[in-house]
């Protein structure tokens, strides 16, 4: 099976990059076939500086690579090093309705807040079907969120089938079954948008200092408290072994405690949990040839696959007739 997705590089990865998405993938390439790149044609409708787009697509693909992706198991590639990919969109976006895309949530909810949309937002479920078709992928994991996107793709694709004749691979859309919904400083999902995130990468000391910030509630240090409920355990969650969580968890119902006790505790763990990749990642940028060269070679194996796919699609539509 042929599993494939992408990660937008408009900022650094935090902790709900990582144990909502980025630790699955790397679960998955010891099971699958996998192909996984960094989305900087996507990117483009939010980030329109030019220095900081190439500056994010590196640390993107570095800090991948520093989580545990393998360049021997996994194909790696910068989005963009795959013009195919372009070619196969102008293709289906000749097949898709109108219609089809104005139900697009994305491109939907910025209507209706009243913020300018451009054409990039309004055919990025173009392009992203063409990521998915180029690879005749099998399996797309992605959030709840995504789904739509999924579905998007396979009805592109089936029209184009049912024009043309079989020609493209129709993916399914697998919500990830492990993915844990990270909590914000503020309580909240974790998300850019909401400027509450924990980056992975981040220097211990700003990390530490962010942790101490997060925003608890008012209750006195003598009462007892459901863990279940509290999103500075959840966090505390993500990191613990199984009986650092259950110790913590035990102190939550007695009570006796403060949330700079927890936050001090999560602060540990997490610079202990990262410890690894952030050695790894500096071990990276030391030898930046190195990234190139395995970028370069996941460009290469894209490539050839992303060109036999578009073959088929240019063959199937009659816009190869130079044979």
């Amino acid at each position: 099976m042929r599993v494939l997705s992408g990660i937008q590089p408009t900022g650094r990865f935090h902790w709900g990059n990582y144990f909502g998405a980025i630790r699955q993938y790397i679960d998955l390439q010891w099971e699958h076939e996998s192909y996984y790149f960094v989305a900087n044609l996507h990117a483009l409708t939010t980030v329109r500086d030019r220095d900081l787009l190439r500056q994010l697509t590196h640390d993107a693909a570095v800090d991948l690579l520093a989580l545990g992706l393998d360049p021997d198991r996994a194909t790696l590639f910068v989005q963009s090093d795959v013009p195919e990919v372009c070619q196969l969109c102008w293709l289906l976006m000749t097949g898709t309705p109108m219609g089809l895309l104005q139900r697009c949530h994305a491109y939907k909810d910025k209507v209706a807040r009243g913020l300018p949309a451009d054409a990039g937002l309004f055919t990025y479920p173009v392009l992203m079907a063409a990521d998915i078709l180029a690879y005749d992928a099998d399996w797309v994991p992605v959030g709840e969120d995504q789904l739509q996107h999924i579905e998007v793709c396979r009805d592109v694709a089936a029209s184009f089938n049912h024009r043309y004749g079989e020609t493209f691979v129709l993916p399914q859309g697998k919500v990830l079954p492990h993915a844990a919904r990270v909590p914000g400083t503020d309580g909240e999902k974790m998300s850019k948008s909401y400027h509450n995130t924990l980056e992975v990468f981040e220097d211990p000391k700003v990390l530490r200092k962010k942790i101490m910030r997060i925003v608890t509630d008012s209750r006195p240090m003598e009462q007892p408290k459901d863990p279940e409920t509290d999103h500075l355990f959840q966090l505390y969650s993500l990191l613990a072994t199984p009986q650092e969580r259950e110790e913590m968890a035990a102190l939550y119902r007695r009570g006796g405690f403060g949330y700079g006790q927890v936050k001090q505790a999560l602060a540990d763990l997490a610079e202990r949990f990262f410890e690894e990749p952030r050695a790894r990642r500096a071990e990276l940028e030391a030898h930046p040839q190195r990234v190139r060269e395995i970028l370069g070679d996941g460009a290469q194996r894209a490539r050839r696959k992303a060109a036999e796919v578009l073959g088929r699609a240019e063959q199937a539509c009659g816009v190869r007739y130079c044979v």
